[in-house]
Parts: structure tokens; C-alpha cells; sequence
């Protein structure tokens, strides 16, 4: 009968220390779902951001030139077929065949423009010769005429005067046939000379064009310039270009071989926030590929302009973070998160930013767990805190919202509301 009363007894005393425990733990968590203690330590103020891997330098495997320096005119260049994004190669590796149909259509008919003025210039210089062949056999023949004609007028200087005067102009007449031959002659041998050199000029010309597109559809099988990997390039739409997409001739970039000792994260921040973004700030950053991953970094460049991209409505500015050393893991596109740090207070007191309450004076205050509406004076503050130069002290705990009872409260630090309003007054 003791020993079940000592039980008994025993049991409820368990019970009841049990239901004390479980009390302070509900209170304690009750506590921890309403205040927040303010904490006094190093304060950071940082800006985060999502990025997107770049490297600092790559190398652009282009097609071959088609536009500048040529005789023919530049046709859009088509990627049929193109190594998958990422293939890893060494130099001189196959990388992309463009389209040559347009080229070797143009190709075919320079060729055949070709051969046909190669016969033409043939049978000019054919026709040249027979001609300035007959020509001379004239001019030949007529210096024998005036030669006869000369003996003729020798031999007459016994003849009537009538006789020598025919023979004189007979001579006269020969002379002057034989030299309109002769003008006649040269006159032909220079026309030949200039049909035969414009001939020849055209010639050389389609024979340039021809070695010109023969050249051009020689690198129409592109191949790796440097050991590396083969990273797409980005159109001016943003979009990837691959295999079937058509490529600038004036640009020619079908793909990239980036460095990847040396990486950039290119994040954007936006108008209000970016006055406070210098180069050289710290950055850390991961990768969303390695979460475990910690890196760090600095702001390289800040754009001066500011851009909209799509989808929003407000500018944001480029800014490239350049990552410390390096790592084998990493690869251009990869996903970012940045946190770009502005500054670092020391030694201060902060609380999380929704214990701060403010009335229509817009003057701040907290309800502290004593039940007091204390009136504080903020300073900086981040996404989660916010820095109370004046009103609190270290490990005071204060409502994370507003009490139900809060106008129960008494006032403190009415005092302070001075200091606000002469720092309102100068930040004007």
C-alpha cells in the first residue's frame, strides 16, 4: 500500500516538473516568436544580386573575311553544322562548316567568265596576229613600189619633161601610200595593245575574284585558332547562334574560346542603389552550380549609362565583379549570387528593421519587453537590420510587432525627438 501511494506520488511530481519544463519551453518559444534582442557587433551593409559567369578575356573563332578587301559582294554567312557548346578542343580542332552554296554558285560563275574571256584574249591575239601580219606584207610590198617607182623616174631623165613629171608623181604617190601603211600599222598594233590589256585587265580582275572566293570557301570549315573550350556567342538579340543561325559578315563570330584562369560575375544594380557601388569594393559570391562553394571578389567596372532590361521598368546599371583566383569548376553562364559590400560599422547596436515603428511625425520608436515605447535614433541599415545609434543598449529585448496593449506603455526617450528632427532638418 506505501510502495502505490510512493508511486503515485512519484508519478505526479514527474508530471508536474514535466509541465514546468514544457511551460518554459512554450514561454521561451513564445518569447523568441515575439521580441528580438539587440545584438551590438560588426554591422555589415551589403547590396545582393544575381549574376551570370563571363570570362575577362576569350578568344572569337570567326569565320573567314568575305567582305572587306574583296572584288565580290558579301553574302550572310549560315552555320550548318557546329560543335556542341562546351566540347573542349585543341588547336586546329573542327568547329563549324558554314553554308557555302551562295559561294561556290558565285564561284562556278566567275570560273566560267573566266575561261571565257582566257578564249577571248586567245583569239584577240589570234586575230592581232594575222592581221598585223597582212599589214606588214603591205607595208613590204609598197616600199618595193616606191622602190620600182623611183628606178622608173631615174630611168626617164631622157624622157620628155611630161614623162618625168608623171614618173615624179608617180614616186610621190607611192611614198605617201607606204607611210598612211605605216601609220596605218602602228596605229593597229596600239589599238591591239589596248583591246589586249583591257582584255587582260578583266582577266586578272575575275582571276582575283576567283582566288578571292576559293580562299573564302578554303575556311569555310572552321577550325579552333587556341586549345580551349567552345563557348557560343550571343547575338545582338541576345539569342545563342548555332547551327543554322546566320552570322554577320561583318562581324563573323560564330563562337567564343574563353580563358577561364580569370572570371567575371555581371550583375546589375538597380538606379537607387548604385550610387553607393565603387570599383575595388569586397564582394562574395557562389555559384548556384556549387552551393558549398564560397568565393570571393571585387567590383572590376561600373557602367556610366544605365540600361532597362526586359521585363522592367526601372534602369539598372552593369556592374562586373572580377573572382578571386581561380577554380576548374567554373564555366561562363553559370548562375551567380552576389553580395556586394558597401561598408562595415564596428561596435554597434542593431535590431531586426520590423521592431522599428514610426507615428504620423515620422519619428521612430520600439516597444521594448518592460513595457516601454522607447524612442530611438536609427542609422544605416540593410535587408534585415537596421543600426539604433540612440535609445537602446546591448541584449535589450524588444517586440518584433506592435503589443495589443501598446497604449499601456510608458514613453522614453522623448528627448531624442530633438536629434531627429535636427538630422531631418540637415539632410535637407
Amino acid at each position: 500500500m506505501k510502495r502505490t501511494i510512493l508511486i503515485t506520488l512519484g508519478v505526479a511530481v514527474a508530471t508536474l516538473i514535466g509541465l514546468f519544463v514544457f511551460n518554459k519551453v512554450l514561454s521561451k518559444k513564445e518569447d523568441d516568436n515575439l521580441f528580438a534582442e539587440a545584438v551590438k557587433g560588426d554591422f555589415e551593409i551589403a547590396i545582393s544580386a544575381s549574376g551570370e559567369l563571363l570570362p575577362e578575356n576569350s578568344i572569337d573563332i570567326k569565320a573567314p573575311e568575305v567582305s572587306r578587301g574583296r572584288d565580290f559582294r558579301a553574302n550572310e554567312l549560315k552555320i550548318t553544322d557546329l560543335v556542341p557548346e562546351g566540347t573542349v578542343v585543341k588547336e586546329g580542332d573542327y568547329i563549324a562548316t558554314l553554308d557555302r552554296t551562295q559561294y561556290d554558285n558565285t564561284l562556278k560563275d566567275e570560273l566560267e567568265r573566266l575561261s571565257t574571256f582566257r578564249s577571248n584574249i586567245e583569239m584577240k591575239k589570234l586575230d592581232t596576229a594575222v592581221t598585223l601580219t597582212t599589214l606588214r606584207n603591205n607595208i613590204r610590198n609598197q616600199r618595193h613600189t616606191v622602190e620600182e617607182a623611183g628606178i622608173t623616174l631615174r630611168n626617164s631623165q631622157y624622157e620628155p619633161p611630161a614623162t618625168i613629171r608623171q614618173a615624179e608623181i608617180d614616186l610621190d604617190r607611192q611614198q605617201r601610200t607606204l607611210e598612211q601603211r605605216i601609220r596605218g600599222y602602228e596605229l593597229r598594233v596600239a589599238q591591239a595593245k589596248r583591246d589586249i590589256n583591257n582584255q587582260n585587265m578583266w582577266y586578272n580582275r575575275i582571276s582575283r575574284r576567283v582566288e578571292s572566293l576559293q580562299e573564302v570557301l578554303a575556311g569555310f570549315t572552321i577550325t579552333a585558332p587556341s586549345p580551349g573550350m567552345v563557348v557560343y556567342k550571343r547575338d545582338r538579340r541576345g539569342n545563342k547562334i548555332k547551327a543554322g543561325s546566320n552570322i554577320n559578315p561583318f562581324e563573323r563570330v560564330v563562337a567564343t574560346l574563353p580563358d577561364l584562369s580569370t572570371m567575371l560575375s555581371r550583375i546589375y544594380i538597380s538606379e537607387v542603389e548604385i550610387r553607393n557601388v565603387n570599383p575595388g569594393l569586397e564582394v562574395d559570391l557562389t555559384i548556384d552550380a556549387f552551393p558549398n562553394k564560397q568565393f570571393k571578389g571585387k567590383v572590376y567596372t561600373v557602367a556610366n549609362i544605365g540600361e532597362q532590361l526586359e521585363n522592367t521598368d526601372s534602369k539598372v546599371f552593369e556592374v562586373m565583379v572580377k573572382i578571386e583566383g581561380s577554380d576548374p569548376a567554373l564555366r561562363p553562364s553559370m548562375t551567380t549570387s552576389n553580395k556586394v559590400i558597401i561598408k562595415i560599422l564596428s561596435d554597434v547596436i542593431y535590431i531586426p528593421a520590423e521592431c522599428v515603428h514610426a507615428g504620423i511625425d515620422g519619428i521612430p520608436f520600439v516597444y521594448t519587453r518592460n513595457k516601454t515605447k522607447q524612442y530611438v535614433l536609427t542609422g544605416d541599415s540593410n535587408e534585415k537590420n537596421i543600426v539604433i545609434e540612440q535609445g537602446l543598449k546591448p541584449k535589450q529585448l524588444v517586440y518584433i510587432m506592435q503589443p495589443e496593449n501598446a497604449d499601456e506603455f510608458k514613453i522614453q526617450g522623448e528627448e531624442l525627438k530633438t536629434s531627429f528632427s535636427e538630422r531631418a532638418t540637415a539632410r535637407k
